[in-house]
């Protein structure tokens, strides 16, 4: 990455571009705040924002989570975004992350100008977050659906996936590793999860989050990842002005019994089904009711398992602290670069 960036990250070197302040004078201040001084430039993140406003969802999610990452770690990033409603506005080249949720951008065929833009962008060092850009195909009917549900299957949205080959049309997305350094950039592993109900603990860090990881895609520009696309994270980050959860989240969890899968290969089904593609490579089938709630699975061993919802304050609390330290190590991963 440019050095124009990597001076962005090291809060010690931008330090030494204060002649106002020694350094016994800083390190005072930070032990009296726990926060990066205020003189120290911020760092500020653009978020593209298309179409009618009031109909986003969570809006409150990246000022939130960018108000975490300054209390939390030694970047002094500015908690609120500088908005855009093109990849074309110029702005987006003094600043080194763009962030975009796929359902605040309606129509993803770029013009020429974004075209231009966002290869510049990218080749100058520049990243791209894309949140709930990767969903599975009976998300994709209705982008609510892909907002509401975490259920992603190893690719990217097709609209992503196109956007991006306008850009680099010799590129390919490819699935970033469970091992990458992202997953322990600052937090590793699961939060506690004892205040999780027994009945969905296991489930949850053997299956769903297992080490504290999730599903993500990448696209890398001269060896460094330059856009990541995983499913929707917003939902856990928006805190009102009070400091409470904006969102109630339930988990999706898979369980089987004894006899259920004689059961299910001959049960009816109000919607429509779905082969998805694991991380592993192999294909489970998804039956789903109307209007695209998964309901059961038929999975490659042969087995097959229901999908219950489960909602309790400890869950919606434990979901919302996975994703929070999952959004801040995604900010300290992209400044650390």
């Amino acid at each position: 990455m440019r050095v124009f960036y990597k001076l962005i990250l090291s809060v010690g070197l931008l330090f030494l571009v204060q002649p106002l302040f020694s350094v016994v004078e800083v390190e005072e201040a930070q032990a009296e705040t726990k926060l990066p001084p205020k003189d120290v430039p911020y760092l500020k993140v653009v978020q593209l924002i298309q179409g009618d406003a009031m109909q986003r969802q969570y809006a409150d999610a990246l000022p939130s989570l960018l108000e975490e990452l300054r209390t939390r770690t030694t970047l002094n990033v500015d908690p609120f975004p500088i908005y855009i409603d093109s990849f074309e506005d110029e702005i987006i080249f003094k600043h080194p992350v763009l962030y975009v949720n796929f359902a605040d951008r309606p129509e993803w065929t770029l013009s020429a100008g974004e075209i231009k833009n966002l290869k510049a962008f990218i080749e100058r060092g520049g990243f791209l977050f894309i949140d709930a850009g990767i969903n599975a195909a009976f998300l994709r009917g209705n982008s609510r659906h892909g907002q509401m549900h975490s259920f992603a299957d190893w690719e990217v949205s097709p609209e992503v996936d196109g956007a991006l080959k306008q850009v680099f049309p010799d590129k390919r997305f490819e699935p970033l590793p469970r091992s990458d350094p992202f997953f322990k950039s600052f937090y590793a592993g699961l939060p506690d999860a004892s205040t999780l109900p027994e009945a969905i603990r296991e489930f949850i860090i053997n299956e769903k989050w297992p080490q504290g990881t999730y599903s993500s895609m990448v696209l890398k520009h001269e060896g460094r990842v330059a856009v990541m696309a995983m499913p929707i994270m917003a939902m856990g980050w928006g805190k009102s002005e009070f400091g409470q959860w904006t969102t109630r989240i339930g988990f999706r969890v898979r369980e089987g019994a004894e006899g259920l899968s004689d059961r299910l290969s001959e049960a009816s089904f109000g919607g429509e089904s779905y082969e998805t593609t694991r991380e592993d490579g192999l294909n489970d089938v998804i039956y789903c009711e109307v209007p695209g709630t998964p309901a059961w699975v038929e999975e490659p061993n042969g087995d097959w398992r229901v999908f219950r919802y489960y909602h309790s304050q400890e869950i919606s609390d434990y979901a919302h602290t996975f994703y929070t330290r999952l959004g801040v190590n995604l900010f300290v991963y992209i400044f650390s670069q």
